[in-house]
């Protein structure tokens, strides 16, 4: 059998996960054992899954992720208040199906951003679309898309993510500009889609950074809701790191040697 010509077509019709499974099939000493169901079988699952991987890297190029964490390498063990049950569940995605949000708050250092980002992570190989932005970064490129005739398209953009996730909130207190701006996003997203939010400060203090109170009741009635709370506590978990890394100091006592 002439195999090379079948290569070129399936490699013609971009079926690469096919076109190397053909070959591996080629290369099996036991190939001829197998029925043709058995093998046809193997390159479409092959050619599925090139394609679930190529369709997972683009979400995650989209997704802009800040951390490269994954929900399978959360550390349980650090003494921070996480409730391993509440994020099990988190991690199945249901809430996002559910268009839920989901509110991360704790000192500095205790891991809110890698459990956002592994959370966003999670989601985009369960195949949703995700949007990750520092909370600073997202107004800076809205006020940059007022100036240029973006701005509608990004909040459309904002809008139609599954799950978009805002980091560092909280911050600085908001401009009146940047209080617009975010009730627009809220507004946009109410009921359409899911919302993380991971920030110092606890919810209780959200209003006075918001400012206005008539747009801070419409942006929280909008969040908080339907959220799910993760609330952290303790050390910093990057100062137990480095105390984990400080040598052991050795006594002055000399050691005589034979």
């Amino acid at each position: 059998m002439l195999i090379h010509p079948t290569l070129d077509k399936l490699q013609t019709l971009k079926l690469a996960g096919m076109q190397r499974a053909l070959i591996a099939q080629m290369e099996m000493p036991d190939c001829d054992a197998l029925t043709f169901d058995e093998r046809f079988g193997m390159l479409v699952d092959a050619e599925y899954t090139e394609r679930e991987n190529r369709r997972l890297k683009t979400r995650l190029k989209h997704a802009r992720l800040r951390l490269a964490a994954t929900v399978e390498d959360i550390d349980y063990r650090h003494p921070r208040g996480l409730d391993k049950s509440l994020m099990v569940a988190l991690a199945a995605g249901d809430w996002i199906r559910q268009r839920h949000n989901v509110i991360i708050t704790g000192p500095t250092g205790t891991g809110k951003s890698y459990l956002a980002c592994a959370l966003g992570n999670k989601a985009c190989r369960d195949g949703y679309r995700v949007l990750y932005f520092r909370a600073s970064r997202l107004f800076q490129e809205l006020a940059i898309a007022r100036g240029d005739a973006r701005y509608e398209r990004l909040l459309r953009t904002l809008a139609r993510a599954d799950l978009l996730v805002l980091d560092d909130w909280g911050t600085a207190p908001l401009t009146d500009e940047q209080r617009k701006d975010l009730f627009e996003v809220v507004e946009d997203r109410y009921d359409r889609g899911s919302t993380l939010i991971a920030a110092q400060l606890p919810v209780k203090h959200w209003h006075d950074l918001i400012g206005d109170p008539t747009l801070a009741d419409a942006v929280l009635d909008r969040l908080i809701h339907n959220a799910y709370t993760l609330t952290l506590k303790g050390e910093s978990m990057r100062k137990q790191q480095t105390k984990d890394l400080t040598p052991t100091p050795t006594s002055g006592k000399k050691t005589k040697h034979s």
